[in-house]
């Protein structure tokens, strides 16, 4: 059942913490200071990298706030949200099927 479209969502989906962020944006808009708090073990550049590749698929949208403060804050796009029941099944399924060693868990 492989084709090129599994594959592709696979490969930009499975780069670290692209679907975490994705779900993590279902909650609503955040900016980045909430992201890296919602996100520990995230270092400022790589998420700064992912939000900007996000973006640039067109499933996360970025909007800068006027100040003082200024401010940006994220948002998934309609698009970004189409992905959601499918990340919703994917984290039901590794809850019920996924072994977990004691004392570690899964997520970020």
């Amino acid at each position: 059942m492989c084709d090129g479209g599994l594959a592709a969502v696979f490969a930009f989906l499975g780069k670290r913490w692209n679907g975490v962020l994705l779900g993590t944006l279902a909650n609503g808009p955040a900016g980045f200071a909430e992201l890296t708090r919602a996100l520990p073990g995230i270092s400022e550049s790589v998420l700064s990298d992912r939000l900007g590749e996000l973006a640039r698929v067109g499933l996360v949208s970025r909007t800068v706030r006027e100040g003082p403060p200024l401010g940006v804050s994220y948002q998934l796009t309609e698009r970004g949200a189409a992905l959601l029941p499918a990340l919703d099944a994917l984290a039901r399924w590794a809850h019920e099927n996924l072994p977990v060693e004691p004392g570690r868990r899964l997520g970020c």
